[in-house]
Formats: structure tokens, sequence, C-alpha cells
């Protein structure tokens, strides 16, 4: 990651934190319990592992939380569009890729999927979990952490 991929980073982070601001203002955009309601979860537990399943209707836009930490995703069905620091892509199930820290995207499904992220903790309870894997902000001392990381690895 060179300084100029470092700005634009931050240039992206700063436009998905506003998009999704301004998204959850708008009438009839589904957050929180409703939200839930309609992409049903499943949390599992397995020796250190949080795997966390997620049920999306086609058709949907959604706004993902930030993440902290790196861990694998799986779509296991259907398809979907990403919009990411990293560009856009389109997957089709099956699929699987790794999430680094700092990452927030936006999803649009075309299809219904099904969406599975792994995280490594020794929690079991969902809120303690989520204080340990999701950022609150892009200043999070662990993405700020990964991101000097990767700069350095360029500089050197």
């Amino acid at each position: 990651m060179k300084l100029n991929s470092l700005a634009k980073r931050k240039e992206f982070r700063n436009s998905i934190s506003e998009f999704h601001r301004q998204l959850e203002g708008v009438d009839g955009v589904m957050t929180g319990e409703v939200m839930n309601a309609c992409n049903p979860l499943k949390h599992t537990f397995a020796d250190g592992l949080y795997i966390r399943e997620i049920q999306f209707p086609a058709r949907e836009l959604c706004v993902t939380k930030i993440h902290k930490k790196k861990h694998p995703f799986f779509l296991l069905s259907g398809k979907l569009s990403i919009l990411s620091e990293h560009g856009k892509v389109t997957l089709e199930a099956p699929h699987y890729d790794i999430t680094l820290p700092g990452t927030k995207r936006v999803i649009w499904t075309h299809t219904p999927c099904v969406f599975v992220t792994v995280h490594a903790t020794k929690e079991t309870d969902i809120d303690k979990v989520e204080d340990e894997v999701i950022a609150k902000d892009f200043d999070d001392p662990e993405i700020n952490e990964h991101d000097m990381k990767l700069l350095m690895e360029e500089v050197v």
C-alpha cells in the first residue's frame, strides 16, 4: 500500500460512511431489528470459532459494519455484487475469500444468498464477539495498525 493508495482508502472510507449515514435517514430503509428479521442470522460456535450465517433475500442493498479482524467469508448460495475500497466485484456461489481489517462493503443481492463469516474468538456471547470483531469507526487501533503494516511492507 503506497501513500497514494492509503489516501484513496481513506477517501473511500469517508464516502461509504457518509453514504451509510444518509441511507439510514431514508424512509423505508431497514435497520436494526427490522433488518435482522428480513435477514435471518444463525450463530454457531466450535472450538474457538464463531460462525455467522446470514440469509439475504434477492434485490437487497445493504451496507456492512466495519470489520476489524482478518477472517474468511463464504458465499454458499446465490449471486451478489460487492462495492468496497478494492472496487466492484460480482460473486456467484460457491465462493470464498478473505476480509481484511478496515473493510466496509456495500452489497447488492441479485438472488437470494447465504453468506457465512468465520471469526477466531474464545467468546460465546454474541455482543462480546461483535465488540471483538466489529469496529465502531475507522479510527479503531486494530485497523490503523493493519494499515500501517501494509504501508511499511510497501516501503521496505
